[in-house]
């Protein structure tokens, strides 16, 4: 007869409940409503609007692994004779407060942006078999297109803009300052952020260098936060904020388009689409700043989880510089790489851009840096 513990193994390392029942009870709110006096089932289940018995065993299973203790009841269900079971958290639940300084409960919730990324884990399968992220599988579109558009996000993207308006006087993260002091900013007199997310670099360069200004575009939700952040600044006068898609025309006659870590959440043909919008809106007199990242894996766990949720999340400077190519650009300046972050300026090439044309360029000895 076949050893069964291997069998028990596998099934309890491909076990689903335990990780589901914390992120149901983070979704749910279960710690806040204990907190606030709410310790039975019922009373929890009230608070929630979930299910009375249904809640019960959710919170049963959350005692059984340590984030909840109990006292009263008896061993059925429910409670029974021995009275009304009382719920309460112990210091390993006590994270799934909102109010914890760890943050975590929007981490593992299901409905955060966070939350519903991470679910992308679940379709793992899809992006082992196709390269694309996981959430391509779903109906209805990727992440950024669910989360820029479904409204059940926009408290969250308000929530978040008021965050980053605490945090303003913070470096900028991934090594972004790279760009708002190792690019030549002294001729540019205007920049395009596209796909600048809630305007952080943005309002960066503006306090930097005071005789720019600039404009974000971004998808709707977050370009208007980044509109009201803008509103609030000190560079109100000098920051705008417009509704726009990177795959569509984009705003034309400024200096600089600035790409900044947009690139790894794209395929290569996609990403190619990106830099030809920013090259059709610079013609012939602008530039296009890349300054991507490369997330450092450090392993399979991590590297599965961005793979998971992007295309390319660690494209070497080399494989950027070849998608330029293709988009019709040479290079004509490169910052130092420090760390993840990149920086290349682009110039477009004159003409315009085929496969046959990038191929003869290639082939006459064109630079593609």
């Amino acid at each position: 007869m076949a050893d069964p513990r291997p069998y028990e193994k596998l099934l309890s390392l491909a076990d689903l409940l335990t990780p589901s029942a914390i992120r149901a009870a983070a979704t749910l709110g279960v710690a806040d409503h204990i907190q606030a006096g709410a310790t039975t089932s019922a009373g929890i289940a009230r608070a929630a609007d979930a299910q009375p018995d249904v809640m019960d065993a959710l919170l049963r299973h959350l005692t059984d692994i340590g984030l909840l203790s109990a006292t009263g009841g008896d061993d059925r269900e429910g409670g029974g004779d021995g009275g009304e079971r009382h719920f309460a958290l112990t210091p390993l639940g006590e994270p799934l407060l909102t109010d914890h300084p760890t943050g975590l409960r929007r981490v593992l919730r299901n409905d955060s942006m966070i939350g519903w990324g991470a679910q992308s884990l679940l379709r793992l399968d899809h992006t082992v078999r196709t390269g694309e992220p996981a959430h391509a599988a779903v109906p209805g579109g990727g992440y950024w297109e669910t989360v820029n558009n479904d409204p059940s996000f926009t408290a969250e993207w308000a929530e978040q803009a008021l965050t980053a308006d605490a945090a303003q006087d913070q470096p900028l993260a991934w090594g972004a300052q790279h760009i708002v002091e190792d690019y030549d900013w002294s001729g540019v007199g205007t920049v395009a952020d596209v796909g600048g997310h809630l305007g952080a670099i943005l309002i960066g360069l503006l306090r930097a260098h005071p005789d720019l200004r600039g404009t974000l575009v971004d998808l709707r939700h977050v370009a208007e936060q980044a509109g009201a952040r803008f509103a609030r600044s000190d560079v109100a006068d000098r920051a705008t904020a417009v509704v726009g898609s990177f795959f569509d025309p984009l705003p034309k006659g400024f200096d600089v388009y600035l790409l900044s870590a947009i690139l790894a959440d794209w395929s290569d043909d996609d990403a190619v689409r990106i830099l030809e919008r920013c090259r059709e809106a610079a013609g012939r007199d602008g530039k296009v700043l890349l300054a991507d990242v490369a997330m450092p894996t450090g392993g399979p766990a991590v590297e599965l989880q961005y793979r998971s949720m992007m295309p390319a999340p660690s494209r070497s400077v080399t494989d950027l510089e070849r998608l330029c190519d293709r988009a019709g650009f040479d290079i004509t300046w490169r910052g130092p790489v420090q760390g993840p972050r990149s920086l290349v300026e682009l110039t477009p090439r004159p003409g315009p851009v085929t496969p046959e044309s990038a191929d003869a360029y290639r082939e006459r000895g064109g630079d593609r840096g």
